[in-house]
């Protein structure tokens, strides 16, 4: 087996449906309707879906395309190519992007593993007709090995699909994106159909104005958009470092952000809809948004707690039971699939053949992924210090544009592509001003108030899962080792990548 990266995607839509794939994921299905309820007002949660789609142009849009460009342009992972861009000293920020969007990979695969029990459950065994039913198969599960079982058995099936490179990576999203699709336009048909469910709807695009002035809504929006779109994650430059020259990158951005963000919501839909319409003939609308705001850590069961109950209340509930979970399934093995190659094509950059950089990745991700498949509070941990992280992520994207100037980076290599739009100076004020301004006041924000308002009295402890101190204590160890092997990383990179090309 060679490296493989001279590998092309075979098409334009190849490369689209592999990066929905990306973006399309549990972010979409699992983590937005409980980040939206988690900050929802008590009139509704439209106020969140305003500053939610406001980010979407202001950050993840302008760092898609970024991301694309970028990766077509250095044809290497992230650390190879930020050393290209930006430049060799600052690898570490390329390195920085990768461990973030790695470290996501270690807990999102026990999630993918979830999905497939549930998938599994559903469809061979009765659906729990009360909450202590579906409670008890909750707790059952986590209780067990099975997490641990599952979160193996996804790292395998991701390791399966790139294990052949980027043309298996394509034909897997060719039959998963679809799928996907279809599943969750039937499942938004069904709901539409469940009297009641337009009182869950309607509360989910209500705007509370009121909620705007807090800074954590904010930051929510901002990061389940990162979160969603995969925009600063590195991912979608990895897929970039196989698209075709001449592919343009500003219609590929607006339509993986723009769909990403239509699959968020008629989620969203689903999830609202069937909860209201289940739940609210017996329950006022505020004990309705508390149980989808308080179903586990971090409202993890949700999905898993209480969508089983609610199908097991509608008619045909066994089918959609299956076709939801199976959709849920598809959506976390298409991302799950992408984090897997970022990871390899790094450890390929850096002189490792592929089958032996495949099988560290997921050995790696399967023993870093198992404190998270024990136990949920760590599990929570981590996606609120690694989903924050993003901010930091985006913005080193940013930065390698500026460093290598953002102007001549969006005529050189974005604008003035046949059958594309031009990115035009719009980005350009995007790149330099708007995302570094965002990450610095928002990050900022959230630590002075997080500190000071919302704990005062614990963010100093960096074992208190989600104080201050331990995002900056697992940033800080990440950064400062980064920094310190900087220098060997980014010459063994580039080093490795002259080999390649003279062998090729």
């Amino acid at each position: 087996m060679t490296n493989q990266t001279d590998q092309r995607f075979s098409s334009r839509l190849g490369l689209l449906l592999c990066v929905l794939g990306i973006a399309v994921g549990t972010g979409n299905i699992w983590r937005f309707p409980r980040i939206a309820a988690q900050n929802a007002g008590e009139d509704g949660a439209g106020a969140f879906l305003v500053a939610w789609i406001i980010f979407l142009f202001v950050w993840s849009v302008p760092l898609i395309i970024a991301e694309y460009a970028l990766g077509r342009k250095g044809r290497m992972g992230v650390i190879g190519t930020f050393a290209k861009i930006a430049g060799e000293k600052f690898a570490w920020m390329g390195a920085f992007v990768g461990f973030v969007a790695t470290a996501i990979m270690f807990y999102y695969s026990v999630v993918a593993g979830w999905c497939v029990y549930y998938l599994i459950r559903m469809a061979s065994e009765p659906l729990p007709l009360s909450a202590e039913a579906a409670q008890s198969i909750w707790d059952g599960f986590q209780s067990g090995g099975l997490p641990v079982a599952f979160h193996a058995l996804a790292m395998g099936l991701g390791a399966i699909v790139v294990w052949n490179g980027i043309k298996s990576i394509e034909r897997a999203n060719f039959v998963l994106i679809p799928a996907l699709l279809l599943i969750v336009l039937i499942s938004v048909v069904r709901t539409l159909t469940l009297d009641g469910s337009a009182d869950g709807i309607a509360f989910l695009f209500t705007p509370d104005w009121s909620t705007l002035s807090k800074p954590k809504i904010w930051l929510e929006a901002l990061t389940q958009n990162a979160w969603d779109t995969g925009a600063g994650w590195g991912l979608i430059l990895t897929y970039g470092a196989y698209m075709q020259s001449r592919h343009g990158v500003v219609k590929n951005a607006i339509i993986t952000g723009v769909g990403n963000n239509t699959v968020s919501l008629l989620a969203a839909v689903v999830i609202f809809g069937t909860v209201f319409a289940i739940l609210g003939a017996q329950m006022s609308k505020a004990e309705v948004l508390a149980v989808m705001q308080t179903s586990g850590p971090a409202a993890t069961g949700l999905t898993f707690i209480w969508m089983p109950q609610l199908f097991a209340k509608m008619p045909a509930g066994n089918v959609f039971a299956v076709l939801f979970f199976l959709g849920l399934a598809f959506a976390a093995f298409s991302s799950l699939i992408a984090m897997i190659e970022l990871s390899t094509r790094i450890l390929v950059d850096l002189g490792i053949a592929r089958r032996h950089a495949i099988l560290a990745v997921c050995i790696v991700g399967f023993t870093l992924g198992v404190p998270s498949a024990i136990n949920l509070n760590f599990f929570a941990n981590q996606d609120f210090v690694w989903g924050v992280a993003l901010m930091i992520s985006g913005a080193f994207v940013a930065f390698a544009v500026i460093r290598h100037g953002a102007i001549r980076f969006r005529t050189e290599n974005i604008d003035n592509l046949p059958d594309d739009w031009n990115a035009g100076p719009l980005w350009d004020t995007m790149i330099r001003f708007v995302i570094p301004t965002l990450a610095v006041v928002l990050l900022g924000w959230w630590l002075y108030q997080a500190a000071s308002v919302y704990a005062p009295d614990r963010w100093f402890d960096p074992f208190d899962p989600f104080s201050v101190m331990t995002c900056l204590t697992q940033w800080g160890v990440v950064l400062i080792l980064l920094i310190v092997l900087n220098r060997k990383v980014a010459r063994r990179t580039l080093d490795s990548s002259g080999q390649e090309s003279r062998r090729v």
